[in-house]
């Protein structure tokens, strides 16, 4: 778990396990894969491992926390 504030670009990369994001402050859009979201807090987000994924356009106050669970790979191959 951690507390995840990124400031000006977001430069994730895909990661090995399964992630779960609850959107503490703010507003941000939200692409995963071919997907694209408007996010706001108290909205929670689930990326599959290996998923390509990215904040964009985030609030100065955009703040999330981030869980990390599962074996390495993802739940479901």
């Amino acid at each position: 778990m951690e507390l995840y504030n990124p400031e000006g670009v977001d430069l994730q990369k895909p990661h090995d396990r399964d992630e779960i994001y609850v959107l503490a402050s703010g507003s941000s859009h939200f692409t995963m894969g071919a997907e694209e979201y408007d996010v706001i807090a108290g909205d929670v987000l689930f990326v599959a491992a290996g998923v390509e994924h990215r904040f964009s356009n985030f609030s100065e106050d955009f703040v999330t926390w981030v869980f990390f669970y599962g074996p390495q790979g993802g739940e479901c191959p």
